[in-house]
Parts: C-alpha cells; sequence; structure tokens
C-alpha cells in the first residue's frame, strides 16, 4: 500500500520523518513550485509566511512545555530551528530561510522519502493519504475534502507583517534592547512620544483597506487580528498591546508614550518584522503610515502585510482521537488544516500522526497516546472532542489542562516531564524509533 504524505509544510515533514526513521517508505506531495499559494514566496519545504518566531523556550509558557515534549519525542522541526535559530530573548526565533533549506535539504537527501512535486487532487480509499496541506489548501483538494467528509470547510482571516529593510531604517532613532531584559539577543525598538503616537494612530483607524468581500473582525483569529482592527478598539489599545512602552528602563532614561519594535530575520540583522503589525492596509497605505514612526520615515519595506484565508476541517466531528477520519480508515489528517493553531501546534500533531501510523503498521498492539498531563495530549483532546460552543483553532496554553486547585505551573510542568518520557519509553519498547 502507497503511504501518502500530502502538503511539505510543518506538519508534513514531520509525519514523513517519523514514518522515515521507522522504515516505512513515504510519498511526500508538495505542489510548490509548481502551483504556489498567494503567501508562500519559495519551493522550499517547511517554508514558514508569517512570522519568524517560534515563540517562548521557558517552561512556564505553554509553548515552551510544548517544545520541551516534541523534543523529547524527537522533533525535526524544532532540530532545524535550534540550527538556524536567531537569537532574541527567551523566544525562538529562525533565519526562515536558513531553517527551510535545512529542512528541504535533510528530506531530499532521506532514502526512504519519495518527494513528488506535484499538486495531490485526488483521495484513493485504496492508499494510506495523510493530509497535512495547512490552512493554505488548494480549492481543487479543498472541494475533494469536503466530498469525502460530507462536510463543509471552516475558516478565519490572518494576516502578515511587513518586513523592513535594516539599512533603511535610520538606528539613531532606535535602540536594541529586550523588554525586562529578558534572554539573549536584539529586538529593534521604535519609541514614540504622545504626539507621534497619536499621530500614527489616526492615520493608522483611517487608512485604505483591501476590500474583501466577507471579512468581518467575527472571523480574524484573535492572536493574528490586524493592527488596525486592534486600534479600532481604542485610543490605547495599541498602547496595551503590540506597542507597550514598558520595560525599558535599561535602555533609555525616560519612559516613551509608545514602542514599536521588530524581531530580525537574519543573524545578519538585515532585514526586520515588525511585531504585532499584521495589517490588510493597502500597500501604499502600508508604507506611508509605518513612515510616521520615528525611524521609519524612509523605510524600504521588502516584504508587505497581506491577508489571507485559513481553512480547517470541523476535527471533532469528522477525526477520531488518532487524527484518523471516523468514515475511512486509511485518511488522517494533521497540522493546521485540523485546527492547532501555531507552528509548534502544528508540528507536534504532525509528530503525533506519524507516531500512530508508525504504530498501525508496525502492529505495535493498541495505538497509544500522550495523556492529558501533556500539553501534546491536551491539545489532542481539544481538537477531536466535540465542543460545547463552535469549535475554532487552538494554540497551545496552560488552560487546556486540568489541574487541582494547589498545583502550581511548576506542578504541571513536572507531570508532563514524567508523561512524556514514560510515553517515549513505552514507545521504544514497542519497537518505534527515536533519534
Amino acid at each position: 500500500m502507497n503511504i501518502n504524505v500530502i502538503g511539505g509544510g510543518l506538519a508534513g515533514v514531520e509525519v514523513a520523518y517519523k514514518l522515515s526513521k521507522n522504515g516505512i517508505l513515504v510519498n511526500l506531495y508538495e505542489m510548490r513550485p509548481q502551483k504556489m499559494t498567494n503567501v508562500h514566496q519559495t519551493p522550499y519545504l517547511a517554508e514558514v509566511v508569517c512570522s519568524n518566531s517560534f515563540k517562548s523556550k521557558e517552561l512556564r509558557n505553554a509553548k515552551g512545555l510544548l517544545k520541551y515534549e516534541m523534543d523529547r519525542l524527537d522533533s525535526l522541526v524544532l532540530k532545524m530551528a535550534y540550527r538556524s535559530e536567531v537569537p532574541a530573548g527567551k523566544s525562538l526565533n529562525i533565519d526562515r530561510e536558513k531553517f527551510a533549506k535545512l529542512i528541504t535539504g535533510y528530506i531530499e537527501n532521506d532514502e526512504n522519502i519519495n518527494i513528488i512535486r506535484e499538486e495531490k487532487k485526488d483521495i484513493s480509499e485504496d492508499e494510506l493519504n495523510i493530509i497535512a496541506t495547512g490552512p493554505l489548501t488548494s480549492e481543487a483538494l479543498s472541494a475533494n475534502i469536503s466530498k469525502i467528509l460530507n462536510k463543509g470547510s471552516l475558516y478565519f482571516y490572518d494576516a502578515l507583517s511587513p518586513i523592513i529593510d535594516g539599512n533603511s531604517i535610520d538606528k539613531e532613532k532606535t535602540f536594541y534592547g529586550l523588554r525586562y531584559e529578558k534572554g539573549e539577543g536584539k529586538i529593534l525598538n521604535f519609541p514614540m512620544d504622545k504626539e507621534e503616537y497619536l499621530q500614527f494612530y489616526n492615520e493608522l483607524i483611517n487608512a485604505e483597506k483591501v476590500k474583501m468581500k466577507d471579512v468581518d473582525s467575527g472571523i480574524y483569529f484573535e492572536a493574528c487580528l490586524p493592527v488596525e482592527e486592534i486600534a479600532q478598539r481604542g485610543e490605547d489599545a495599541l498602547r496595551f498591546g503590540p506597542l507597550r512602552p514598558v520595560g525599558f528602563r535599561e535602555y533609555i532614561d525616560h519612559k516613551p508614550y509608545a514602542v514599536a519594535q521588530a524581531r530580525p530575520e537574519t543573524a545578519l540583522y538585515d532585514s526586520f518584522e515588525l511585531i504585532g503589525f499584521q495589517t490588510r492596509l493597502t500597500f501604499s497605505e502600508q508604507k506611508r503610515v509605518l513612515s510616521l514612526i520615528p525611524g521609519l520615515e524612509k523605510a524600504k519595506i521588502i516584504r508587505y502585510g497581506i491577508m489571507h484565508r485559513n481553512t480547517y476541517i470541523n476535527s471533532p466531528e469528522v477525526l477520531n482521537k488518532y487524527f484518523q477520519t471516523k468514515n475511512n480508515k486509511n485518511l488522517f489528517f494533521a497540522g493546521q488544516i485540523t485546527g492547532v493553531e501555531g507552528y509548534v501546534e502544528s508540528a507536534a500533531s504532525g509528530i503525533i500522526t506519524g507516531l500512530v501510523v508508525t504504530q498501525m503498521l508496525k502492529s505495535t498492539g493498541e495505538i497509544q497516546l500522550p495523556d492529558e498531563s501533556t500539553m501534546i495530549g491536551n491539545l489532542i483532546k481539544y481538537i477531536t472532542t466535540l465542543p460545547e460552543k463552535k469549535f475554532q483553532p487552538m494554540s497551545s496554553n496552560y488552560g487546556l489542562i486540568k489541574r487541582e486547585k494547589k498545583e502550581k505551573r511548576e506542578d504541571l510542568i513536572e507531570r508532563s516531564k514524567i508523561s512524556i518520557e514514560k510515553y517515549r519509553e513505552d514507545q521504544r519498547k514497542r519497537g518505534v524509533i527515536f533519534d
């Protein structure tokens, strides 16, 4: 039987990697560069198109704990992320081109993985298919998925932040520093006084947006809300959000009224992505409004912010806890298309789907999953359990883990460590290969 992994993003490469490690031959379908999406720019596998940040490395942060669990389960994505890291405090930020090249090179040299550069449209029940095409699934495949599942797809709108040429920034008006000096690395900060902020704010809320027929604030993902939408919530909304002016006493001798920030895209600090500036302003308006931020008067925008539609399936209705469709035992899903939200969450679901299929094909007995002491286990539960309200995408957070009243976050971290270690060892005893 052919084993097809459809989609070469973060989830898809984790699935293929896990299967290959266990001696299973895989066809990995990736339609780029034969057919590009409206946001991808390269032919590389695992190209990240939004932020270059994989978020916090701290265990007290839910994404940090998730990374720890993924590390113990041998994550290819995290291995390459650390090898392409751009220091930025306690966040795991990457040089996105170096990262994608490392992943692509590894997969291309894996003898158990056959990369097929074409759009996979048809899903045969006679083959084992793992769909990991992400939120930018092609129209043809999306239509086929809807037919197979007998369910329409759900969606929300996401936006990208502009990336600025570092040589075009007036560094005399900026300073490097991390809020509260947490971690190592450099974040570029753009302090603003009250007059400068209010001018920027007023122009932002009145700037022209790209017209999209069915976009409204009800179908944005809150974590990726466009900066102009945040601003519409009130004059100080940005100052309590991405432009909050706190934590910089060590760098400047006065408290600014607002501070915009930009994270480096590469270790050369030659380009910067504005943090929290996802937008659907027109390109000309982006250039005009951003030039009102001190230091960006003559900024050259390398990549403009854009809006795109993210598609996902109603996983609780159509998937069981193994990310397997309820009406077709040979069809699995992984990644953002299932409703996990975030880079590491997508990769984590790919790891689990790869382990599930590995166990199934190796006939190692009853399929095992990480339990609900782990962040991964709780993401699985959320994605595959019918909710009381409408199902919406979810990123990792400590609210997913059930705790006793007296339990502190450190207790949850310790439980997770013990549980993921036990799961790993149980799998190894059953013949599943890690590392």
